[in-house]
C-alpha cells in the first residue's frame, strides 16, 4: 500500500522524529523543528486495521476524532505555563467523515466536534494553528482537522480540493454531469473544485504552485517549510479569531454580501 500524502508530508516535515502522542493507528503526531521553534505536526492517515469498516481510509471517524483532539490538547497541556505557545500544524489529507451506521449510533458527530473544539481552543489559547492542505479537504473531516486554523496554506496540485462532497456526488445531487458541474464552477466560485477558485474566497493564506505533492524533493520541502514559518509569524501578529479571512482584496470583492450580512448582524446583536 502506497503512503498517503498526509503520511508523506508528515514524514517530510518531521524527519521521522519520535512520536509526541503515539503514531499507531490513524493519527500521526510529532514535534519537530520549524524555524527557531518546535511545532506539533498532526496528520490523519489510512488505518486498514481500524475496527470500523467505514474508517479504514484517511477519513475522520470515531477514533480519529478523539485521537486528533488528544494530540492537540497534549500540546496545549505541555505549554500551559509557557509564555510562547508552540505552533500546531495540521497536515490535511482527508476524504470525508466516516459514514456508517455504527459511527452514527456511537456519535461520530461528537468525535468530529472534539477535533474542532481542540483546534479552536488551541488557537484561542495562543497557539498559532496552521493548516497545510496536501490532499483532499472534504466535508466534516476538514471541519474537524484544519478549518479552525489561524492560517490555511494549500498546495496547487492535482487531487487537492476543498469542498462539501466529492465531485461525482455533487453532480448527482445537482442533477448535472461532472462536465456540467465543472462549467458551473467556472461561473459560481463556491461550486468550483479548483484551488485557484477557492483561494479567491479569501480563506487561503497562501496557494503554493509548482510543488510535487506526491514525491516532494528537498527544494519542495524547504519551500513549504518557509511558507509555514511565514504563516506562523503572521498569525502571531494578528488576532486569534478568524477575521483575517474576510480582509483580503478577493474576499472583499467576492464575499461582499456575506461581509455586509455579518456587519448588520453584529450591529443588531450589539444593539439588543
Amino acid at each position: 500500500m502506497n503512503a498517503s500524502r498526509g503520511q508523506i508530508w508528515f514524514d517530510a516535515l518531521t524527519s521521522n522524529e519520535g512520536a509526541a502522542s503515539g503514531n499507531e493507528g490513524p493519527i500521526r503526531s510529532a514535534d519537530a523543528p520549524l524555524g527557531n521553534t518546535r511545532a506539533r505536526f498532526i496528520s490523519i492517515v489510512p488505518d486498514p486495521q481500524n475496527r470500523f469498516p467505514r474508517a479504514t481510509d484517511n477519513v475522520v471517524g470515531l477514533e480519529q476524532g478523539w485521537l486528533l483532539a488528544r494530540a492537540v490538547r497534549d500540546a496545549m497541556d505541555a505549554d500551559r505555563d509557557a509564555s510562547v505557545k508552540r505552533p500546531i500544524v495540521a497536515i490535511v489529507d482527508v476524504k470525508s467523515q466516516a459514514y456508517g451506521r455504527r459511527e452514527e449510533l456511537l456519535g461520530v458527530h461528537l468525535a468530529c466536534a472534539a477535533g474542532v473544539d481542540a483546534y479552536a481552543s488551541a488557537r484561542l489559547a495562543g497557539h498559532p494553528v496552521i493548516a497545510l492542505i496536501v490532499g483532499p479537504a472534504m466535508s466534516g473531516a476538514f471541519l474537524a482537522h484544519g478549518y479552525q486554523a489561524n492560517r490555511i496554506i494549500a498546495l496547487d496540485a492535482d487531487g487537492i480540493s476543498v469542498h462539501a462532497m466529492g465531485k461525482e456526488a455533487a453532480a448527482r445531487v445537482t442533477r448535472r454531469s461532472v462536465e456540467g458541474l465543472d462549467e458551473l464552477g467556472d461561473r459560481v466560485l463556491p461550486m468550483s473544485y479548483k484551488m485557484s477558485a477557492y483561494a479567491k474566497l479569501g480563506l487561503l493564506h497562501e496557494l503554493i504552485a509548482g510543488i510535487n505533492a506526491d514525491a516532494p524533493g528537498n527544494e519542495d520541502i524547504d519551500r513549504v517549510r518557509d511558507s509555514l514559518i511565514a504563516a506562523i509569524d503572521d498569525a502571531r501578529k494578528g488576532p486569534r479569531d478568524l477575521s483575517s479571512r474576510l480582509q483580503s482584496d478577493d474576499a472583499k470583492q467576492i464575499r461582499a454580501a456575506s461581509i455586509e450580512v455579518r456587519k448588520r448582524m453584529a450591529e443588531q446583536w450589539d444593539a439588543s
